[in-house]
């Protein structure tokens, strides 16, 4: 059992020109950062394409298969790490929030569909064109935060959102959701649930607070992730609880307590009911 480090952009930047932006290729990025292939956590964002080699990728203990095309767009908090071929590379990109939003001011990072973290796959498969027209992008990025140009982080922020735009456009194909209603109450849910889980756990709350009843707010999320709005909310519980178990300073009461639970036998009866095991045998098994 380990306790999985966050790394923090500054651990990458060498440089510390820009706490709040590093880009490299994979292969260079590995030569120095051999620890990556080890389970950590990020506090940035992180967009990563890859061109050559295969493995996988484990992702909030989900497995991907890496293929040239592969592309992973990772939200700050989120268990990761990597299974390499010799041959892998591509780009590796971590961005901080705060750099985006009082950039743009205008729009937020989440206004992205494909970093709302419900229903929602951190992995997109490009076909050859497409990999070549993003391969474009992070090159110019690259180039950009190699060199010391006049407005230097204005052309990568601008690049970088134009990947952001590429990157939505690709999704919506695959991922259309019922209404533009529907697309905003679901991500203002996903806003609110990532405020309020640790201490609201009940559908009703989360309807009241997007001024619509709970019997909207279940057909919005029946229609969109086949769940229901208390699937949902559990499901981000029980996510929350596998990432608190893999730090082994924190015992499964005190897991238990932090994720609101005052009865520390129902949460592991919840725990083992959506996991299979429990949060115990779970822990001794990573």
């Amino acid at each position: 059992m380990k306790n999985y480090p966050v790394y923090s952009i500054q651990r990458f930047n060498c440089n510390a020109v820009n706490s709040n932006f590093y880009i490299n290729t994979f292969e260079n990025h590995l030569i120095t950062h051999s620890f990556v292939e080890e389970p950590h956590r990020h506090n940035s964002y992180v967009l990563v394409l890859f061109t050559n080699g295969i493995g996988t990728h484990d992702v909030d203990f989900d497995t991907f298969h890496i293929q040239p095309g592969s592309m992973f767009f990772m939200q700050p908090g989120q268990i990761h790490h990597w299974d390499l071929s010799d041959d892998i590379d591509g780009f590796v990109v971590f961005y901080s929030q705060e750099m985006y939003n009082l950039y743009f001011r205008q729009k937020t990072i989440d206004t992205y569909p494909f970093y709302h973290s419900l229903g929602n796959s951190p992995e997109m498969l490009l076909d050859a064109k497409e990999t070549k027209n993003f391969v474009s992008y992070f090159y110019h990025m690259l180039e950009e935060y190699q060199g010391n140009k006049m407005m230097k982080m204005d052309k990568i922020i601008n690049t970088l959102d134009n990947i952001h735009i590429e990157i939505t456009r690709k999704y919506t194909e695959s991922h259309v959701l019922e209404t533009h209603s529907y697309n905003t109450k679901i991500r203002d849910f996903n806003l609110l649930l990532e405020k309020w889980f640790l201490k609201e756990k009940t559908p009703s709350f989360y309807a009241s607070q997007l001024h619509i009843t709970l019997k909207h707010l279940n057909r919005i999320c029946n229609e969109i992730l086949k769940k229901t709005t208390t699937q949902v909310i559990t499901d981000r519980i029980i996510l929350e609880a596998k990432r608190m178990l893999m730090d082994k300073k924190i015992t499964v009461n005190e897991i238990a307590s932090a994720l609101g639970f005052d009865d520390y036998s129902y949460f592991v009866r919840l725990f083992k009911k959506h996991v299979g095991i429990t949060p115990t045998v779970f822990r001794t098994s990573k």
